[in-house]
């Protein structure tokens, strides 16, 4: 059986190209048609039988997200491939919760594509169980209806009509949110944890937009509706006690009024298990009795102010907030090392989200260096270079989001290469570009050409390498991708004024 496929894109090129690129009869499809825009192609997909959408996601008149709700509701079982100029981690987030098959980033890596096609000419083919669509449909609209309402982004009676819809019962005075976080899905234990928590008519469950499973237990007696909710959870706990599972417990809260504040709270305090990696669970009230405890708390560093330099990418000026700050805690009588490094800590939690509230993702190797590295700081001069550190990365992962992804890659591939033989003709062959559209594409975004960015790279490793090693100077010419001394003498002096013999004579 060839099931229907159906193209959108605003570029025509990428079109002819997914037409050339793939042999669809060989996986089982058959374009039916194509357009240039959702409104066209919405009214085209009215007229046609189609199994799977293959969309742009930023288009003119109508977006590719538009595009999807519309049609799906003219075709409720069609899969959707997901194209993409840009890494748009908002709109992935969003086309998650329509579900999508996948999400591509231009230019297309064709091994990728197929793979995706195969996979879901596969679950077409399997897609007789329609009570399992339907299941699945109304846990999407789930997940979306309160996800939204724990952000602020859904109107009361419209909230109101859902949740009836949906059978959520939340007829109560307060709310307790608890986030459990695992470290890889696991789909049985998931399921078996929904099904176990959905036995209570009280308990509610969900999934947001980060993965977490949401437990919203409601209550009208805060002190034993909070008991009720530590006892369950310890259970479940018990339960999959081999599974590791992370489980923070929010504030209890008005349900009407501050529902979205106790899920805020409970999805802050996840990140406190990176301070206290021993634990399984974390109770926002106990947790806040013990920080008002403590001699210095967080509020002696003035947040918004470090927000507004981290928004507006000013690295200089933060490093300079940062030492301004730690000279002035250290002026403070009575601090211990103890109160720094908590301090220390709580600002990598706050760098951590302030990155994930913008981006809505999350580099978790680069914080998680940063913990390990106040932890074991035993000087007040290793705490502030490990801040100044994770402010640079930050600072550095806002930078790059402005890049296109196909310069990035070529930025990662010349960290990784700049020793070997490096063109536009080859690295467009590698990613599959034309190399005089990557050379202009290039210059637009790093404001200076291929060739100078390459030669300005491998000079700044040549005078590491001066520095640090007594290598010769033909050797290090070698190294760092210069096979003839004489253009590498003429680089170096061109970039640092001198020659590399005087470079390390003055050192």
């Amino acid at each position: 059986m060839m099931f229907r496929v159906f193209l959108v894109d605003d570029e025509p090129f990428i079109i002819e190209g997914l037409y050339d690129i793939i042999d669809w009869a060989e996986v089982g499809l058959e374009i039916v048609g194509h357009a240039g825009n959702g409104q066209k192609a919405l009214d085209a997909l009215k007229e046609t039988s189609v199994d799977l959408l293959v969309t742009d996601i930023s288009m003119p008149i109508m977006t590719g997200l538009e595009l999807i709700r519309h049609a799906r509701m003219v075709h409720p079982d069609l899969k959707v491939i997901v194209l993409s100029g840009f890494d748009e981690f908002t709109y992935l987030k969003e086309g998650m919760q329509l579900g999508i098959e996948n999400y591509l980033l231009k230019p297309i890596n064709i091994q990728e594509l197929k793979a995706t096609l195969y996979n879901t000419v596969e679950k077409l083919n399997t897609l007789s169980e329609t009570q399992l669509v339907q299941a699945y449909s109304k846990q999407i609209l789930k997940d979306n209806t309160l996800h939204r309402w724990l952000t602020h982004q859904i109107a009361p009676v419209e909230f109101n009509e859902r949740a009836s819809l949906l059978g959520i019962n939340l007829d109560f005075a307060y709310i307790a949110v608890s986030i459990l976080r695992m470290s890889s899905e696991n789909t049985e234990v998931l399921d078996r944890l929904t099904d176990h928590v959905e036995a209570y008519s009280w308990m509610t469950s969900f999934f947001d937009m980060d993965g977490d499973i949401v437990l919203l237990a409601s209550m009208d007696d805060p002190e034993q509706g909070r008991q009720e909710l530590t006892s369950l959870l310890q259970k479940l706990q018990t339960d999959l006690h081999h599974q590791p599972l992370r489980i923070s417990i929010g504030s209890v809260e008005p349900l009407h009024e501050q529902a979205a504040q106790s899920y805020a709270s409970a999805k802050k305090i996840q990140e406190y298990f990176w301070i206290y990696p021993e634990l399984q669970v974390i109770d926002y009230h106990e947790l806040s009795m013990n920080t008002d405890n403590q001699k210095v708390d967080f509020s002696i560093i003035d947040w918004p102010a470090y927000a507004k330099l981290i928004i507006a990418k000013d690295q200089e000026n933060l490093r300079e907030h940062i030492q301004s700050d730690f000279k002035r805690i250290q002026g403070l009588p009575g601090i211990t090392p103890h109160d720094f490094q908590n301090i220390a800590l709580e600002m990598v939690i706050h760098f951590k989200l302030e990155i994930k509230a913008i981006r809505h993702t999350e580099e978790l190797d680069a914080y998680h260096h940063a913990f390990r590295q106040i932890r074991s700081a035993v000087t007040l001069e290793e705490l502030e270079a490990a801040i100044l550190e994770i402010a640079d990365t930050t600072i550095g992962f806002l930078i790059s989001d402005v890049r296109s992804p196909i310069v990035q890659q070529v930025l990662k591939y010349i960290q990784q290469s700049y020793a070997e033989e490096l063109s536009l003709k080859m690295l467009g062959a590698h990613y599959h570009i034309h190399p005089v559209y990557l050379g202009q594409l290039f210059h637009k975004e790093m404001n200076e050409t291929f060739t100078e960015y390459i030669n300005r790279y491998r000079i700044e490793k040549a005078k590491e390498l001066l520095k640090t090693t007594h290598s010769k100077v033909h050797v290090i010419a070698k190294e760092v991708g210069y096979w003839e001394l004489g253009y590498f003498y003429k680089q170096f002096k061109k970039y640092v004024g001198i020659s590399p013999t005087d470079y390390r004579g003055l050192l």
